[in-house]
């Protein structure tokens, strides 16, 4: 039997989570701890062994074990998030965006930078 259609769908997101996060190790705009978090809860839905390869992974790893133990967000990650938090909105004020942009946008992104914050750093 084939793959039940659910579970195919999450299989196709943990590869592009993967993709994303392991892009992120090279990449320094791009965040990498989100995407291997992302995967692994994908992963867990769809393919035991594709999620034991992700928890078993000498880089993304102890992201996720350290996510599942103490929800932990390595203070790197955090700062950068902050960072292009920062940088996106500035540029959103300088191209002249909308009041009701800027306030929906300020408020969302001060809303996971308060959750950022709310997470112990490793």
């Amino acid at each position: 039997m084939g793959a039940q259609p659910g579970k195919t769908g999450f299989r196709i997101l943990a590869y592009m989570s993967v993709g994303l996060a392991a892009a992120g190790v090279v990449l320094p705009l791009l965040p990498t701890t989100p995407f291997v978090i992302l995967a692994a809860f994908f992963a867990s839905k769809s393919s035991p062994a594709f999620a034991r390869w992700l928890e078993e992974h000498p880089t993304f790893g102890p992201a996720i074990g350290e996510w599942r133990a103490r929800r932990a967000i390595p203070r790197k990650a955090k700062l950068l998030a902050f960072a292009m938090m920062g940088l996106s909105w500035s540029m959103l004020v300088w191209l002249g965006s909308p009041v009701l942009v800027l306030a929906v946008s300020g408020l969302f992104l001060l809303g996971v930078a308060g959750y950022m914050l709310s997470r112990p750093s490793y």
